[in-house]
């Protein structure tokens, strides 16, 4: 059998994001996601088209058809599937690392550590935009970075 999906593990705010992008880019995606997806997100997949599956992952289905895997920071590195995945040599990404290569010419201020990065990030924001620049937030404010990167400015993650 071809492998022939993106799959997208986690139904939140970045998995369908990723989902999104991918779909806009034509390629064929899978989302799964170990919990119950909300009924927001359900929807946008629903009406975008996008197999998902919620309560468990299908390994068999994620295996045999994976030509990459994005996953969700809430998936641990530890996690069984991730292990198998990598076992198997399956690359994966980030929604951000996914995200970034589609896009061209922007530049992407990321704010990272424990303490202060919404405050930081909204600050930064205020400041370019006042400065006229075309700016995004993105990732823990907001929608994920995936959705903003389709309307292709400058983030702030």
């Amino acid at each position: 059998m071809k492998k022939k999906f993106i799959i997208i593990l986690g139904g939140g705010e970045s998995g369908v994001g990723a989902a999104l992008l991918a779909k806009k880019n034509g390629l064929k995606t899978f989302l799964s996601d170990s919990g119950i997806i909300l009924n927001k997100y359900k929807k946008i997949l629903i009406k975008n088209k996008i197999p998902f599956e919620e309560k468990g992952h299908t390994e068999n289905i994620i295996i045999h058809n994976a030509i990459k895997v994005i996953k969700s920071p809430g998936i641990s590195r530890n996690n069984p599937l991730i292990k198998k995945i990598n076992y198997l040599g399956i690359p994966i990404q980030s929604e951000l690392e996914f995200g970034k290569s589609y896009i061209e010419n922007s530049y992407v201020i990321g704010i990272t550590g424990s303490n202060g990065k919404t405050t930081t990030c909204s600050i930064i924001y205020k400041i370019l935009k006042k400065e006229g620049m075309n700016v995004e937030i993105a990732g823990n404010i907001g929608q994920s970075f995936s959705k903003k990167i389709i309307k292709k400015k400058i983030f702030i993650y």
